[in-house]
């Protein structure tokens, strides 16, 4: 028999087999990996109590860890978390650094073009922080109030973005616009405001309260102001099966009722979160 022939009939007894594997290794994905190694890598900034912070021990604590705990147990896997600053944790999702991102992230149509969001678990409404004895923000704060005042917010967050909104509107209506401090957490922003590098610090009303308890006497704050918006966790957009498989628990979670007790313990407040259709228009 030829060398030619051989090759051909091994290769015609190969390829059934060749073609079984084909098929397994395109359909595996980011579940089946975590799945296969029993961990789930997610990436957070423990520095946004109370969505999640670390506690005496350093360990990471707070409402979204809860909530992971839950998926996790779920998939029957362990959570290993990822550190990082906040305005990495996109770039590092896309780049496949981790599995997925469980930082309290809003929910926007600019990042909804990039990522996937699984089902919200919370709710966002902002607001300005002042300095006790600070006089040049009324209650309730009006956007043409923080006309040519120094703002501290966490850089790549949405309150970011929405300051800068808010200087369009300023800027339509000929005022001056309001000069950004961007730094990479809360306690930053709190460091500004507290040393009045920046005259107020604009983030989520659920953490400035935090901060307020923290600080007796010496802060304030000035109302809501800007929109509302979503809070949730996001995935690559081709991780189809476990965005699924992580709203699915989310879900099972809001119909028990153990969602809202653990917005409750966390927050302080509950929010009856939407089970579809959640992302903003443009």
């Amino acid at each position: 028999m030829s060398k030619r022939r051989l090759s051909s009939l091994v290769l015609a007894a190969l390829f059934p087999f060749g073609a079984l594997i084909h098929p397994l290794a395109a359909n595996a994905d980011t579940l089946d990996d975590i799945k296969s190694r029993g961990t789930m890598t997610v990436a957070i900034d423990p520095t946004f109590a109370p969505y999640e912070y670390t506690d005496a021990n350093n360990n990471i604590v707070g409402f979204d860890p809860a909530v992971m705990d839950a998926v996790a147990r779920h998939l029957g896997v362990k959570i290993e978390y990822q550190r990082m600053s906040f305005s990495g944790i996109i770039p590092g999702l896309l780049a496949h650094s981790f599995d997925v991102e469980g930082s309290a992230l809003n929910v926007t149509s600019e990042r909804a073009k990039r990522l996937a969001y699984v089902v919200p678990t919370s709710k966002t409404v902002n607001g300005a922080l002042v300095r006790s004895d600070f006089r040049k923000i009324p209650q309730p704060a009006t956007i043409e109030s923080l006309a040519g005042l120094t703002a501290a917010v966490k850089s790549a967050s949405a309150p970011e973005q929405i300051l800068k909104q808010f200087n369009e509107t300023l800027k339509a209506k000929g005022l001056a616009p309001i000069q950004l401090i961007s730094v990479d957490s809360v306690d930053q922003t709190v460091a500004a405001l507290m040393t009045r590098r920046a005259d107020f610090v604009f983030d989520d009303m659920t953490v400035l309260a935090g901060v307020i308890k923290q600080n007796p006497g010496k802060l304030k704050s000035t109302g809501e102001l800007g929109p509302s918006q979503w809070i949730a966790w996001a995935t690559r957009p081709d991780d189809t099966r476990l965005n699924k498989a992580i709203s699915d628990q989310i879900l099972a979670m809001k119909k028990s009722g153990e969602l809202a007790r653990l917005q409750k313990a966390n927050l302080g407040v509950t929010f009856d979160t939407p089970t579809s259709d959640f992302i903003p228009a443009q």
